[in-house]
């Protein structure tokens, strides 16, 4: 007999799955990583329509839409909002085994009390519905964040930021009033890092002007840095955050990087292991700062960007052009690392996490991170969470099997969302139900004892307390 569907079984196939789910759905939400825009977050923002919360800035929909064959004036162009909901209820229908189809219908079930799957044929009346509650209190930013009980956001922030939305919603003097979860910028120091990028030169100028630091060498964007991190720290930052398309390692002398460094000022041509041996430089430095001033460091890796220049062109950057990258990944990794607790011998390397968008990485990455571990702290190197086009139901699998294969499950920070949308927090019932039947799985084998009381504290923990614990 087949299952309901999506009912309050949904992905848990055992008896002790649907038990230990009991004990987790509850736990608070730590969204430690997220795109959340904080003027809207501080604004309250209200959402117009149901194109406006599913389809603006969605690049995972936009994707299946262009599978699809929509046109792309409805997908990133300036076609009626109506018209784009519609050609996404179409793609909708074709989702079978797509996580995009669970989230979609979580979020109709979790904020709008409807049941029936999104298709053609239901479209009509699922926008009147959705669209009448999402002009209600219930479903401003303050009441998504109320109903999901969500505990904290951490946003992603450049040290250019003032930063000043997040001292207006810690002070309750932003629009949104006073709310109960905590808005926390992250750092994320990228464009200081791209000596090859255009702008650079414009970029650490205006890092200089926010800084007050005259930069004029290597060592001056770092005392820049420093400073930027002291200020973000002041509004109660506790993570960095970098994006790398690969790891880069790299050793020259300091005195050839700050010639190259002078000439990006300038718009002149660095080498490849220019490049490479500054952002090392930049990387070791920054984890040796991370360390000291009890800062986690997030490192997400193994992302190709822009693969398809022509509608990067007429898109923009963002709108679904990003692939999973193969480059080679441990050697510079551990050599990375490795320098990073030898240039830090007082603290060590920070607290860290490892993501990486390509699952051939998993296990290679459990295995160095292993390497590293301990100065008394549960699980200070992680294994990041099955990330962006791994955040389905089998890549959350695989990334919690590695990790339980090779690490400690019970340690894991668990999810987070990587989100642009209001509406995906959702996605964490999604991997709580996962991960529960998952460990339900290995409980009902024989492979663990059915001991409720610890069980009930691992699903719990891994659902919030972890994360809770390690970013303090």
């Amino acid at each position: 007999m087949a299952a309901a569907f999506m009912d309050e079984n949904f992905l848990l196939e055992s008896e002790t799955a649907r038990n230990l789910y009991k004990e987790a759905k509850d736990e608070p939400v730590y969204d430690y990583h997220c795109h959340l825009i904080p003027s809207q977050i501080a604004e309250n923002k209200k959402m117009s329509d149901l194109a406006d919360a599913w389809l603006s800035g969605d690049h995972y929909k936009w994707r299946m839409m262009r599978a699809m064959g929509i046109d792309e004036n409805l997908i990133t162009g300036d076609a009626p909002p109506y018209e784009k909901y519609l050609a996404w209820a179409r793609t909708v229908e074709n989702l079978i085994g797509n996580p995009l189809y669970h989230w979609t219908h979580l979020e109709l079930k979790r904020y709008f009390d409807i049941h029936e799957p999104l298709s053609e044929k239901t479209a009509p009346l699922i926008w009147e519905k959705a669209n009448d509650l999402l002009q209600t209190n219930k479903l401003s930013v303050k009441g998504i964040f109320e109903s999901q009980n969500i505990y904290a956001v951490g946003t992603t922030d450049d040290p250019i930021d003032s930063l000043n939305e997040h001292r207006a919603i810690a002070d309750g003097s932003a629009p949104i009033g006073k709310i109960n979860t905590r808005v926390i910028p992250s750092f994320r120091p990228d464009k200081a890092l791209e000596l090859a990028a255009g702008g650079f030169g414009g970029y650490i100028e205006s890092l200089s002007k926010e800084s007050g630091v005259n930069i004029k060498n290597v060592d001056d964007v770092l005392t820049a840095l420093e400073k930027r991190l002291d200020y973000f720290i002041s509004h109660g930052c506790r993570s960095s955050d970098h994006g790398l398309e690969y790891v880069p390692y790299a050793e020259i002398p300091v005195k050839q990087i700050d010639k190259a460094f002078k000439r990006a000022l300038n718009g002149k041509l660095i080498t490849h292991e220019e490049s490479d041996a500054y952002k090392t430089m930049m990387l070791v430095s920054l984890a040796d700062l991370y360390s000291k001033k009890d800062i986690v460091m997030q490192l997400h890796m193994s992302v190709i960007r822009n693969v398809n220049t022509t509608l990067l062109f007429k898109t923009g950057i963002n709108t679904g052009f990003d692939a999973v990258n193969d480059k080679k990944l441990c050697e510079n990794l551990s050599s990375l690392l490795d320098l990073m607790d030898l240039e830090s011998e007082e603290c060590g390397l920070p607290k860290t996490i490892l993501y990486s968008l390509n699952p051939k990485d998993y296990y290679p990455i459990a295995t160095i991170m292993g390497g590293f571990q301990g100065g008394g702290c549960t699980g200070k190197m992680q294994l990041g969470s099955a990330w962006w086009f791994c955040d389905h139901r089998d890549g959350m699998e695989e990334q919690m099997r590695i990790l339980a294969s090779l690490g400690m499950l019970p340690a894991f920070v668990g999810m987070l969302t990587d989100s642009r949308s209001f509406l995906s927090y959702p996605r964490h019932e999604y991997f709580r139900r996962i991960m529960c039947n998952l460990i339900g799985g290995w409980v009902e084998n024989g492979e663990y004892p059915n001991d409720m009381e610890k069980l009930s504290k691992t699903v719990k923990d891994i659902s919030f307390k972890n994360a809770l614990r390690y970013f303090k």
